[in-house]
């Protein structure tokens, strides 16, 4: 090929699609191999940042003794000697470290007379024994999760096994099954909204298949990060799915209106990969900006759930751009011979009317309340801990959890961490600890340590769980769930006691209580960051878009005013919620539905420029509606899909803030920016806005798609692969030919020439 032929991006994709092809076909290969070696974490503590408290904590638990995993054992209608049998049994289990039961203080062998039930019915009472399971290592450990699998082979039926440890096991192939289950559903409604939509029964198979592949590439990719986060993985592909359906949907319909005016297929291509690149690049913008400003976040699960989702937006733009002119070439023919009727009216000009009549209502009713929303947004119940994900109303570990609760009471494991220099100092904080009201019992090294014998005289396979090399470890459990307003109260002060009793050095209090102090901490003042970048970021790409300063104002101010609603409504509802999904619901929905707000005020200006205002409000919302009420139901499936078939509430309540987002985002862009774009309209719509956008035009229609310019030994190579491939498909069919007994055509008419 001559140099300079075909150097422009747009030709290049044309006429290299068929390598295009084979370079995706590769990928995918790939991706497929890297999926299955992503890890997945599911424990929140590990993305405190190393500054935090708890983060300190965790390193030296790691260093001296690991940071252990806990687990509850529920025995039902046993004796104390049935129970004292399996309870030996789970202590020699791999992978556990201690049973902590009555044994430890009674000796439940001796006669009943000498046992007083009352001392022990924390651990034994009518006929049930309650047993607290501390593990080697932590509750994502593979050997945690053998040794929770093993244990609860152990129990049986003859009670019930929960806690963290348990939590952590389960979690991973619920989340898994629920998720496949939610992407099975979002895919066969996708296509039932796309085949509404559309008038073609196989262009919602090419939207599908071109983000299907985005969405496995990411999926591989992800192997670059070695781990991300169970909501990174669970929510990562169906939002991917959700907020880049549009750009396969511009460019096909870009494409079909080029087709329409009768321009060749490569050439109306070629020009709906121009008129299109502005709407998708602007789009995929948007939404990047609003899914990176989450990496901003202290708290580690926002960058690597920024990082996550807008990789798969960036790889479903370069996919839709890249691969999907290849397949809409290729499969043309295919989408023309199974045209259909249109199923949803084309005209919405009766919507638009009624959208232009409710503008003043909707005005007044939403200057009423967005103040109100605003405050009351961070005022709900909220969560911030592992308890939201390990814990979730309607989980077996759940239900186990209430049973024990209802019966022993709760059980709130914590670690006090202090320096290793004085039995004495020890032995009296660990005592005061266990006088506390709301303590069960209080376990160091130097409390059980029986009088006059030295510590050097016992085994360190002993001490070492109690006293690493410089730190000693004192075991206190708390009647209390992980996170509540009590379990904080307990915490705090329990660390004032050990405070007192080392007031000149370093302690740490570890467990799920301090470490959700931690995150409530950090995750409340990346809320403000977060919130500022993703505003500031997307009005930067919405001003560079359509060189405006004020243009952004315009266009966000219904998205705002969604997000405030929609985040004040648990507040209202008296709902407990996430604060985690609190603030990724607010990157997501700025970046997601932008898209409707752009849209619209593009329609307006371009009906702007042939009317007046009133009727250019009309117009836009007729134009606009069946693409944003697309976008948001698809939008709206995929969000409550995980609201309503996934059982861990970290990700429902961020499947039910997406999704009631998308809806409340519509309803403001649908009625709430007619009004808005007529109140500022003197100083949005540019005079020049037709003419430029008619230049613009004319200078797509105007490049014509270079043809490539091949070399006389080129094209001798050409034709010779053309003719080998020519040759290739005879033999195929004429092997066809005689496997289904039919002659050769070509062999039939020589015989029966010879025979005449």
């Amino acid at each position: 090929m001559k140099q300079g032929a075909g150097r422009r991006p747009v030709d290049w994709i044309i006429h290299n699609r068929k390598h295009i092809e084979k370079v995706y076909l590769l990928l995918i290969i790939a991706s497929l191999l890297c999926i299955p070696m992503v890890g997945v974490n599911y424990d929140l503590t590990e993305y405190l940042p190393d500054s935090s408290p708890s983060a300190q904590a965790l390193d030296i638990m790691e260093e001296e003794f690991t940071y252990p995993g806990m687990g509850r054992v529920l025995l039902e209608d046993v004796t104390l000697y049935e129970a004292k049998h399996i309870k030996d049994r789970i202590a020699e289990v791999d992978g556990v470290d201690m049973v902590m039961w009555c044994d430890m203080t009674t000796n439940i062998y001796g006669s009943e007379q000498f046992i007083d039930y009352a001392d022990i019915e924390d651990y034994y009472k009518d006929g049930d024994a309650y047993m607290d399971v501390i593990f080697l290592e932590k509750d994502s450990s593979d050997r945690t999760h053998a040794a929770v699998q093993e244990i609860e082979q152990i129990v049986g039926e003859k009670g019930l096994v929960a806690g963290s440890a348990v939590s952590d096991t389960n979690l991973g192939p619920t989340i898994n099954a629920e998720v496949a289950r939610v992407m099975m559903l979002a895919v066969l409604i996708i296509f039932l909204i796309l085949t509404l939509t559309t008038t073609s029964w196989f262009e919602p198979v090419l939207f599908l298949s071109v983000l299907g592949i985005a969405i496995l590439l990411n999926m591989g990719s992800n192997l670059m990060f070695g781990e991300i986060s169970f909501l990174s993985n669970a929510v990562g592909a169906v939002l991917q799915l959700a907020c880049s359906m549009d750009y396969s949907i511009f460019l096909l319909h870009a494409f079909t209106e080029e087709r329409s005016h009768g321009i060749e297929p490569e050439q109306a291509m070629a020009n709906a990969l121009r008129r299109a690149f502005s709407s998708i690049g602007a789009s995929g913008a948007t939404t990047i900006v609003g899914f990176l400003a989450m990496a901003l976040m202290q708290f580690g699960i926002g960058p690597d759930m920024g990082f996550v989702l807008a990789k798969g937006i960036a790889l479903s733009l370069v996919t839709v751009l890249l691969l999907m002119p290849a397949l809409i070439l290729r499969a043309q023919n295919v989408i023309a011979k199974t045209q259909h009727r249109p199923f949803i009216p084309t005209q919405w000009r009766k919507f638009g009317e009624f959208s232009y009549k409710l503008r003043w209502p909707v005005l007044a009713v939403v200057a009423l309340l967005i103040v109100p929303c605003y405050v009351a947004q961070g005022m709900a119940d909220f969560t911030y801990g592992n308890e939201a994900v390990a814990n979730s109303v309607g989980t077996p570990v759940y239900e186990a959890e209430q049973q024990m609760n209802a019966k022993f009471g709760q059980s709130n494991m914590m670690l006090a961490l202090v320096p290793l220099d004085s039995n004495i100092t020890e032995k009296a904080m660990t005592e005061e600890l266990g006088d506390l009201p709301y303590v069960k019992y209080a376990l160091g090294l130097s409390s059980v340590l029986p009088e006059g014998i030295p510590e050097d005289f016992l085994p360190p396979s002993i001490t070492g769980i109690l006293h690493g090399e410089n730190w000693a470890r004192v075991i206190v459990n708390v009647r209390s769930a992980g996170e509540s307003q009590a379990a904080f109260t307990y915490a705090d002060e329990i660390r004032s006691i050990i405070d007192r009793y080392y007031p000149d050095t370093q302690t740490y209090l570890v467990g799920v209580t301090p470490s959700t102090q931690d995150i409530r901490s950090i995750i409340v003042p990346d809320n403000q960051r977060v919130n500022i970048v993703s505003l500031l970021g997307v009005a930067l790409v919405v001003a560079i878009t359509y060189k405006s300063l004020l243009l952004p104002l315009v266009v966000l101010i219904p998205i705002e005013c969604a997000i405030y609603i929609n985040t004040a409504l648990p507040y209202i509802y008296g709902q407990r919620t996430m604060y985690l999904g609190f603030i990724i619901v607010g990157c997501i929905q700025l970046g997601a539905t932008i898209d409707y707000s752009i849209l619209l005020t593009g329609n307006y200006l371009d009906a702007r420029a042939l009317s007046d205002k009133w009727e250019a409000a009309k117009r836009a919302v007729s134009v606009s509606a069946e693409s944003i009420l697309t976008s948001g139901m698809i939008l709206m499936t995929v969000a409550y899909g995980l609201y309503f078939m996934t059982s861990v509430e970290a990700i429902s309540g961020l499947g039910q803030l997406i999704g009631r987002g998308a809806f409340i985002s519509m309803l403001m862009v649908l009625f709430l920016l007619p009004g808005c774009l007529i109140l500022f309209d003197r100083l949005i719509v540019k005079s020049t806005h037709a003419e430029e956008k008619s230049a613009r035009l004319a200078k797509i229609h105007s490049k014509r798609l270079s043809r490539p310019q091949f070399t006389p030994l080129q094209r001798e190579h050409r034709a010779l692969r053309e003719q080998m491939r020519q040759n290739r498909r005879a033999r195929r069919r004429a092997l066809w030919n005689r496997l289904r007994g039919v002659k050769n055509p070509e062999e039939s008419e020589e015989q029966e020439h010879e025979e005449k």
